[in-house]
């Protein structure tokens, strides 16, 4: 029951653009165990499974459940959603970056960082028209859908939704599952298992044998992918509109940044709650009369 309220709350990062349920994975300490059970299934499957089947079957309702609640929000309130999402996206930044600077870093890391965003840039910024929006899918693109879903669920700090959103893909993904669209799913669920398999068996052979030069590939390409999370509804200007996104993208990112430490803030505000009980303590006691 615990591994499936973890899945739920991945499966929320799965679905929302900014909320990268692979970090969530990381956060709830369950990353490495999860790449590891998925890429050696085979090897201890009763364990594996037995692990990995509640942790699966929380992230599909997480994602059922949040699709349609994110559809609605982006059909009827679409630039204040975005500005939301930004704020969760750089949010995760901070908590990334401890990722990548967690084994042997050097600043040479910083040259394949820049490399990494720039490709990115290239491919998923600059070129847009490059994925055009699909909305009628045939048999390959809906299996390609569940293969980069896949990816981006497994690589940490890469954010489904805004690679799906690079792709033109997002939008079929989320309204698929609202509607529950099983001529696009079957086929999407057969790309994502095959998808997570392979997948999950490279990045846990390249973590192992490159960390850093990994992760400082995977956080340029994570840094290239946020400028795609607003579209040209997300024009700011003098209005009341733009006030609230702006205040709604600042929320976004305290709650995102929280998160990305939980463990530590936590403990943090406990200890502000206890400083503030003993200064309010103290200046309660009477002094004695004399």
């Amino acid at each position: 029951m615990y591994n499936f309220l973890k899945g739920i709350i991945v499966g929320i990062g799965g679905i929302a653009p900014g909320l990268s349920g692979s970090v969530l994975l990381v956060i709830l300490g369950l990353y490495q165990k999860t790449i590891n059970a998925i890429g050696t299934i085979f090897k201890d499957f009763k364990k594996n499974v037995a692990f990995l089947f509640p942790l699966f079957l929380g992230f599909g309702v997480g994602v059922i459940i949040f699709s349609k609640i994110v559809d609605f929000l982006l059909i009827n309130y679409e630039m204040y959603t975005r500005f939301a999402f930004l704020g969760l996206v750089l949010g995760t930044i901070p908590l990334f970056y401890k990722e990548v600077k967690k084994e042997g870093f050097n600043k040479k890391y910083y040259i394949v960082m820049l490399i990494s965003a720039f490709a990115g840039l290239g491919l998923f910024y600059f070129n847009k028209d490059l994925f055009p929006v699909i909305t009628e899918p045939n048999l390959i693109q809906s299996i390609l859908l569940g293969v980069a879903v896949a990816g981006s669920s497994i690589i940490p700090g890469v954010d489904s939704a805004v690679i799906l959103s690079s792709l033109g893909l997002y939008e079929l993904y989320v309204s698929s599952l609202a509607n529950f669209n099983l001529s696009v799913l079957i086929p999407a669920g057969i790309g994502l298992a095959v998808g997570a398999l392979v997948i999950s068996f490279l990045v846990s052979k390249l973590l192992s044998k490159y960390y850093t030069v990994t992760f400082s590939i995977i956080f340029g390409l994570f840094l290239s992918i946020i400028p795609n999370v607003l579209n040209s509804s997300c024009v700011l200007g003098f209005n009341i509109n733009s006030i609230i996104s702006l205040l709604i993208l600042i929320i976004g990112f305290g709650f995102s940044y929280f998160l990305g430490d939980v463990k530590t803030n936590i403990a943090k505000v406990k200890a502000l709650i206890e400083k503030y009980k003993k200064i309010k303590s103290k200046n309660n006691v009477k002094e004695p009369n004399v």
